[in-house]
């Protein structure tokens, strides 16, 4: 690693004038980050696929665009915001490792052609798996239990845009008495650790239940779910053939009478079963991803899988940074 002489500006940026200056939460949330996140095994995931110094204009260092990308994420950021954000934020800057006494931050542009990158080469599907490999590796097991749910993702139903048209690959779906518009995120969370081990990105109008096989691991003995999934052994058994069906019964009787054993029975494995909501907090309210930015399901799914990437993370802190403290 090569010593750089610090400019005036990095100089500033770690603060040495600023006697006064107090960490934020956004400060310590980079600290743990960097702490935290396997960069070096995320980045020979996408190594292969990054271009190469050549004649022209060498690229910019993969880790970095990684954690600009990522920026992206924590803090719901589009190209020229991100961009913007990083001009007027030092600590974002010192995260990123960009000294503007020396280099201009990448523009809007390269945070573009970086996304879609990840987004032709199916890298959010491949970064979501090496999380999930490397949380493995350091004791965050796979066990026996697991939490099936979806939470609709919303997408823009106005016409009024260039193509006078909505996207074609979103659809509505009726929840209770409301409409939605947009695409479905389905995950299968581990019932103990609470980390997501599976997804699947979906139009809004598919059911529930159909991706249900692709949420499961096949080793599981118990299966949770909410009323969506009731009655469907044989879809739970054709991928899972030892796992018990504990999705919640529907209570409601013919002649609108409910019956109160199963409504206790679906209150216990209610228990278990909201822990799948802590994934989605991070995703959908964290990280603002309640809404797409992009037309298409792939570029979405893409988001979706960096995002429960980076949820695993953040909701598996604790046990990482223990293992990082000396």
């Amino acid at each position: 690693m090569t010593m750089k002489q610090q400019t005036l500006a990095m100089a500033a940026d770690q603060s040495g004038y600023e006697q006064y200056r107090k960490p934020t939460r956004r400060d310590e949330f980079l600290q743990i980050m960097e702490a935290i996140v396997p960069w070096t095994a995320l980045c020979t995931v996408i190594e292969p696929h990054y271009p190469k110094a050549g004649n022209g204009r060498p690229p910019i260092g993969l880790e970095r665009m990684l954690r600009i990308h990522f920026i992206q994420h924590w803090f719901n950021l589009a190209d020229l915001a991100c961009e913007e954000a990083l001009y007027d934020s030092a600590s974002l800057r010192r995260f990123v490792g960009i000294d503007l006494g020396r280099e201009p931050v990448p523009d809007a542009t390269t945070l573009l052609k970086f996304r879609r990158l990840l987004n032709d080469n199916k890298l959010g599907e491949a970064l979501f798996a090496k999380v999930g490999a490397e949380l493995q590796a350091r004791g965050f097991k796979v066990n026996t239990g697991t939490i099936v749910d979806a939470t609709i993702i919303g997408a823009p139903s106005s016409t009024k845009n260039a193509d006078k048209a909505r996207d074609p690959e979103m659809h509505q779906t009726k929840k209770g008495q409301q409409w939605y518009f947009g695409m479905k995120l389905h995950i299968g969370v581990d019932s103990q650790s609470g980390l997501a081990h599976s997804a699947v990105v979906t139009a809004a109008n598919v059911h529930d239940k159909h991706p249900l096989p692709n949420l499961l691991h096949g080793r599981e003995q118990r299966v949770y779910g909410d009323s969506a999934y009731a009655s469907q052994k044989e879809l739970i058994g054709s991928k899972a053939p030892k796992a018990r069906d504990f999705t919640n019964q529907r209570t409601r009787r013919p002649g609108g009478i409910v019956d109160e054993a199963i409504r206790a029975k679906n209150r216990n494995k209610s228990k278990i079963r909201a822990r799948v909501e802590h994934v989605f907090g991070v995703v959908k309210r964290l990280w603002g991803f309640a809404k797409v930015r992009y037309r298409g399901l792939a570029k979405n799914a893409t988001r979706a899988f960096t995002a429960l990437a980076l949820a695993n993370i953040y909701l598996g802190r604790q046990g990482l940074m223990a293992q990082v403290r000396p």
